[in-house]
């Protein structure tokens, strides 16, 4: 595994240290109801599919696909191999899901059929696997509640064993049309002979336009790369032009194949750590330090430079860059401090603390080109500290009144991944790792389309909260930006023991998580309330309040698919598709239809009479600027697709 490199940077504008909890409102939620004429296309896992990687993959799938280039348009696959669409513009008049696309193949005659599997490539392109190993991409014209066109297959090719997608993106390429498609395979690995005999792969596949000018289009595998990993993956996602690769796992990935071909990647060379003797040597007691700086024979006292403050010390000899220089840990006594010249080869300098106790880690910040040498009452005094962990009695802690910690008793919002998890930027060019971030201790929860132009969002948990990364390829130095935040759904999602989805609004208003079964739970933003309300506890005036809601279908069937757009939450289940009307943020006075797209919210500071949100406030609004209220929300670029929907 690549060492991490990279550290998630928090933005602490987004943070609320001032939330308390939900409230539980008990306004209703409009629910509507749309009955399928066929059962969605459900694949049971058979008995060779027994890992714990075949559940994750194949059996948490989500049946339901939002279209992020069209608001409140939502696809699934059916037992009849049909592709259907529902796009809502009038939730008291829903009408049936329109055929777009159909499976012609008869995938029955697959041992190993998986369920089929759909990504929105582009606003006019799509791409299909039937679950037996077939791709299909898909040309679909422009989408959404006046599109009639049907999808027309410009390509189509078997690529092996059966597999899902992950991820696709459309973009061009020196002027040729390319699309990138990343597909996830659980396989049989006879080398893995302690574990459960299977691997998980990841293939990215390149598909372009090999036609010439004027001549009709032919679209063809021009490249195809294997990773190779020992867990699922969370999150993995190709960029925006292919140029690189994102991986969140609880297992590393590496590329082992290029169009068949093993990958000859050159052995890691070892770290070769430079030894250095050390320029001083320092010791300190409760009371004072002594610094013992090595230096030039034969310096005489009028070549010492010294010069000391209460903070800072700078030491050296005239002629000679400085030997010593810097902030010092903590404060010291100037007058009481003093240095001395010893055997014409070292100096003694003697600081006096001025604060007696405390021990420094460090004499000056930052410098490591010293070392700190313990006396023998010291070393003994930390052996006798650390003790108890190494100890064979239980409770080897020198505080005997204080029983130790019992994992028992850990609650299971406590538990994190294991150390390994983390998140991988790949490049395309080298196939090897750029930034690595480790996530040990942040729990993945779910991703979401925010701006189909990006990368897809992750949300991961940060102590209790839940915090909202968007992916920059193009910004090495702030690769992943903290974005959005929902207070505390870290830790309340920890609590639905049969949570099966999550996922957010794509402008952030309200979170949500499903069970596998009937119940869905919905956590707002905080909003301004209408009615003046007072925390008794702290005296203060409450301004915006949390809301949590909580939505039962009217059904017995497992939920399949889940999705959330701005104004509705989508829930799949067999035989039946049911839309949740966001009524709250429809009437918010927060939502504009015509929000400038160069619109940026500030976040207001904080009021001791009013609660401030993580993302709104009383005035302010709590919605990405990159949203407008309409149905075709995001706009390819027509430089790049106008030309290739003819």
């Amino acid at each position: 595994m690549a060492a991490s490199n990279y550290s998630l940077k928090v933005n602490r504008e987004l943070l609320d240290p001032n939330f308390e909890s939900y409230r539980l409102s008990l306004d209703a939620i409009p629910t509507y109801n749309v009955e399928l004429d066929a059962a969605v296309e459900e694949v049971k896992l058979k008995d060779t599919q027994y890992t714990l990687e075949h559940m994750r993959a194949f059996g948490m799938y989500n049946y339901l696909h939002l279209d992020p280039w069209y608001e409140d348009s939502v696809l699934f696959v059916d037992c009849k191999g049909r592709v259907l669409s529902l796009t809502v513009t009038l939730d008291t008049a829903l009408g049936k899901p329109r055929e777009v696309y159909r499976i012609t193949a008869d995938s029955s005659q697959c041992e190993d059929r998986l369920c089929a599997s759909l990504s929105l490539t582009s606003a006019t392109w799509a791409a299909l696997s039937d679950g037996t190993g077939r791709l299909h991409l898909l040309r679909t014209g422009k989408r959404g509640d006046s599109s009639q066109n049907k999808w027309e297959p410009l390509f189509s090719e078997d690529m092996g064993e059966p597999f899902t997608i992950l991820h696709s993106i459309s973009h061009v390429q020196a002027g040729v049309h390319t699309m990138e498609v990343l597909l996830l395979r659980i396989q049989k690995d006879p080398q893995e002979t302690k574990g459960s005999g299977y691997s998980v792969s990841l293939e990215w596949i390149t598909v372009a336009n090999t036609a010439g000018h004027g001549q009709e289009k032919k679209y063809e595998t021009t490249k195809r790369r294997v990773l190779r990993g020992k867990s699922v993956p969370h999150y993995a996602a190709v960029e925006p032009q292919g140029k690189g690769l994102m991986v969140a796992s609880e297992k590393p990935f590496v590329f082992t194949h290029v169009d068949g071909r093993p990958v000859e990647l050159p052995d890691p060379e070892p770290m070769e750590v430079e030894k250095t003797d050390p320029i001083y040597f320092w010791q300190q007691t409760a009371e004072d330090i002594t610094v013992c700086v090595r230096m030039p024979e034969g310096v005489t006292k009028e070549e010492v430079q010294f010069r000391l403050t209460a903070d800072n010390i700078r030491l050296g000899v005239q002629g000679f860059p400085p030997l010593l220089e810097g902030q010092l840990y903590a404060s010291v006594d100037t007058e009481a401090s003093a240095w001395i010249i010893k055997n014409d080869k070292s100096l003694e300098v003697t600081l006096q603390k001025r604060s007696e106790g405390p021990m420094w880690s460090e004499l000056v910040m930052g410098d490591r080109r010293g070392e700190c040498v313990m006396s023998d009452e010291q070393a003994a005094l930390i052996h006798e500290r650390l003790t108890y962990l190494t100890a064979e009695d239980l409770n080897g802690n020198p505080d005997k009144d204080k029983p130790p910690c019992n994992s028992q008793e850990l609650e299971d919002c406590d538990g994190f991944p294991e150390d390994s998890f983390s998140l991988t930027h790949f490049d395309g060019e080298s196939l090897k790792p750029t930034q690595v971030v480790n996530l040990g201790s942040h729990q993945y929860l779910f991703t979401v389309d925010v701006n189909p132009c990006d990368m897809p969002c992750l949300c991961l948990r940060h102590d209790v909260d839940a915090l909202v990364w968007q992916p920059r390829p193009d910004q090495p130095s702030n690769m992943w930006e903290h974005i959005a935040t929902f207070n505390a759904l870290g830790y309340v999602q920890a609590s639905k023991r049969d949570k099966k989805f999550a996922t957010c609004a794509p402008n952030f208003s309200y979170a949500s998580l499903c069970e596998c079964l009937r119940r869905s739970f919905i956590y707002r933003q905080p909003s301004p309330v209408e009615t003046v309300l007072f925390n008794r506890k702290q005296g203060r005036q409450v301004g915006q309040v949390a809301k949590q809601q909580v939505a039962s279908l009217d059904s017995d069937k497992p939920i399949l698919g889940f999705r959330a757009t701005n104004e509705r939450l989508y829930i799949l289940t067999s035989s039946n598709l049911f839309v949740l009307k966001d009524h709250l943020s429809a009437s918010s006075p927060h939502q504009s239809a015509n929000l400038p797209a160069s619109s940026h919210f500030p976040v207001p500071p904080a009021s001791p009479q009013c609660w401030i949100p993580s993302l709104s406030s009383a005035t302010g609004s709590p919605f990405s600027p990159c949203h407008k209220n309409k149905r075709l929300v995001f706009h390819q670029p027509a430089s790049q697709e106008s030309a290739f929907d003819l």
